[in-house]
């Protein structure tokens, strides 16, 4: 054997698996197809939210949150209803309950830090037993993605450093080793090397052979975001409708679902294939890094969302409320675009842009740029995409918006008067403090909340007042990120078989495998619990692979 275990995916679960076998003394090689720029993975893009139930930053805001308020949302998001979310269900109750313990403590002693103010995302928009966050848990990681990585990337070097680990990149595996029902290792191709930075895409040009062999071998591979074709094969139709003509991509190209086919073909099971969760609000990069790269905006819930044809969204179709019911109404209306209408007090107030490239003061740590956010102005990274991004027309009059809106696309679909009919209509809701508008009312909530009314939430005000202008329309994308189901796990992270049988020496970890057992977010993902999935499940792997 070349080691006691092999880590395929230099990702954030490969790389907390490989601490935790380092801690108890295990060699460890890990593999990856791209070169060591790329250490880290997607966490490195992100924007490090993290899940928390009842956390002292939750606290210092006035947020009452309980592991039991927690357990009633993941349910009512997850909606659970096949019989193989036997797992995926139990691992979901263990990353409550580990999220409303541990998580944080543990995180905090390797040195990771919060910003202060919890942000409030996926909120629903349903009854209190269905989709959606209650209250804020969203925790900003300080340092972003890259904080997040960090100390578990230094623990791995120290594994380095101490002769434990081998660090193996531009190696393509393509097959897992089984010999007599076990996996005892891994065959691929090695690729030329390969300096590029970090996410662009890379050669593939095949240089020799590899093969390494071990007791326990860990797929921490990642999803399928980057392989559109692979989306639209798995894509829901019977629940989302068509899969877009076109799309943008939320990760890089590598991430390309090769090991889901590979591990299958090893015997493991993949289960809910369907489930995924792509972004409604993505925008193209105007400063690409990987192909058809799109960034996610985060936005507030005052901007107004329209369809293709000019038509208000339904509720609960508001920005920042409900992403897969958004998905499901844009995909059903005939076209794989949206918009969104607002004006400077709301890109000013409101707008953020997911990633950890997108926000620089936060993954500097920088106190004194994080400061300007409260100053008058957008985030300079919101103000590029305004000048630059080809998705954003900015106007003085509505009329000129819509001419411009029916530019862009070249379909002419947006009429000016029916437009205006709708803004005037929700405009003149805000005269009173009561409504009937859905939408201002939810304004009203989220300013109660002190995080939203100091920086993620405008001041009601009519969106026509030219006193709040200029307008702004912005034409949103569907946006891949991540894969909701994946391979087979129990509740030690062991793959399981088409039976319900551990295949012996197999684990997986973090999207590859849903983030635990194949699918823990179910149908709908409560936000922040991506990371923290990859890091439970990387962790549990790394522990019990140890124990094996």
């Amino acid at each position: 054997m070349d080691c006691d275990a092999i880590i395929v995916g230099a990702g954030l679960a490969g790389l907390v698996a490989a601490a935790e076998l380092v801690d108890a003394g295990k060699s460890v090689v890990i593999v990856d197809q791209e070169n060591g720029n790329n250490i880290g993975g997607q966490a490195f893009w992100s924007f490090g939210g993290l899940f928390f139930v009842n956390s002292p930053e939750q606290r210092r805001l006035g947020i009452r949150d309980s592991r039991d308020l927690a357990w009633q949302d993941w349910q009512g998001s997850a909606q659970f209803d096949r019989d193989e979310d036997h797992w995926p269900r139990k691992w979901a109750k263990a990353y409550v309950d580990f999220a409303a313990g541990e998580k944080r403590s543990w995180l905090h002693q390797q040195g990771v830090r919060w910003f202060p103010v919890v942000g409030w995302a996926e909120r629903g928009g349903g009854l209190a037993d269905g989709h959606g966050n209650s209250v804020p848990r969203f925790h900003i990681t300080w340092g972003t993605g890259p904080g997040l990585i960090e100390p578990f990337e230094r623990r791995v070097r120290e594994g380095v450093d101490k002769g434990l680990v081998k660090l193996c990149f531009r190696h393509r595996v393509d097959e897992l080793i089984v010999t007599n029902g076990a996996v005892t290792g891994v065959r691929g191709k090695l690729l030329e090397e390969c300096a590029k930075p970090r996410a662009e895409q890379s050669s593939r040009v095949e240089t020799g052979d590899f093969s390494f062999t071990s007791e326990t071998v860990i797929v921490t591979s990642g999803g399928i975001g980057g392989n559109h074709d692979l989306v639209r094969r798995n894509w829901p139709r019977d629940r989302l409708g068509e899969p877009p003509a076109e799309m943008i991509s939320g990760v890089p190209a590598h991430v390309d679902g090769r090991m889901l086919a590979i591990s299958e073909a090893a015997g493991a099971a993949i289960i809910n294939s369907d489930r995924m969760w792509h972004y409604t609000e993505g925008v193209k990069n105007w400063a690409p890094i990987w192909p058809a790269h799109g960034i996610r905006i985060l936005p507030g819930p005052s901007s107004l969302w329209f369809d293709a044809e000019g038509n208000r969204m339904p509720i609960p179709c508001l920005p920042g409320f409900d992403t897969l019911s958004t998905l499901r109404h844009i995909m059903h209306s005939g076209h794989s675009y949206s918009w969104f209408v607002l004006n400077q007090s709301i890109i000013e107030k409101e707008f953020a842009l997911s990633g950890s490239e997108q926000n620089p003061d936060l993954t500097g740590k920088s106190v004194r740029q994080v400061l300007q956010r409260v100053k008058k102005g957008a985030p300079p990274p919101v103000e590029a995409f305004k000048e630059k991004g080809e998705d954003f027309v900015v106007r003085d009059t509505l009329e000129s918006l819509v001419e411009g809106m029916n530019a862009l696309t070249g379909d002419g679909l947006i009429d000016h008067d029916r437009l205006k009919a709708q803004i005037e209509m929700r405009d003149r809701e805000i005269e009173n403090a009561y409504t009937k508008d859905l939408q201002v009312a939810a304004i009203r909530v989220a300013r109660n909340y002190l995080g939203d009314k100091l920086i993620r939430t405008a001041k009601p005000h009519r969106i026509l007042d030219s006193k709040h202008g200029p307008l702004i329309a912005v034409r949103l994308h569907i946006l891949t990120r991540k894969t909701l189901g994946g391979i087979h796990t129990d509740l030690s992270s062991r793959v399981l078989d088409s039976r319900g049988e551990p295949i012996s020496g197999l684990y997986a970890a973090g999207e590859v495998a849903g983030f635990g057992g194949g699918g823990v977010h179910g149908y709908n993902a409560l936000e922040g619990t991506f990371l923290g999935g990859c890091v439970f499940s990387g962790r549990i792997a790394g522990r019990a692979a140890a124990k094996g």
